[in-house]
């Protein structure tokens, strides 16, 4: 077992790291900047929709998606570039692959919404 804190100085600790890497995310990824206001946004306008409260919350639940696949694609972004600046196939990969991860979380928004509100 590692040494560290542990009970609510654990939680305490982790919450603050979260917190940090929210703000980071919030001032070094433009995406993730679009799509947390995008999450936002479409939370306020789900309100005013005549859908059941399943429905928005599946509605709402498919922005936050969104959200959390960004913060890891962005993670894996700061890895890779860590790691170094020259081209490598294997870090192409998986900034490919985090991107996509992306892509699909929000065709699931397109997806969600659209079954709810035009089906």
């Amino acid at each position: 077992m590692k040494p560290g804190a542990t009970g609510l100085k654990r939680i305490i600790n982790a919450t603050g790291y979260s917190l940090q890497g929210l703000k980071a995310a919030w001032i070094n990824e433009a995406a993730f900047r679009q799509e947390s206001i995008l999450l936002v946004v479409m939370t306020i306008v789900s309100f005013f929709m005549p859908v059941t409260k399943v429905e928005r919350l599946m509605m709402i639940g498919s922005l936050f998606i969104v959200v959390i696949v960004e913060l890891i694609n962005s993670a894996i972004e700061a890895v890779v570039d860590r790691i170094g600046p020259e081209h490598h196939e294997l870090s192409g990969r998986a900034k490919d692959i985090g991107s996509a991860a992306v892509f699909v979380a929000l065709a699931l928004v397109v997806i969600t919404w659209g079954s709810i509100l035009f089906l």
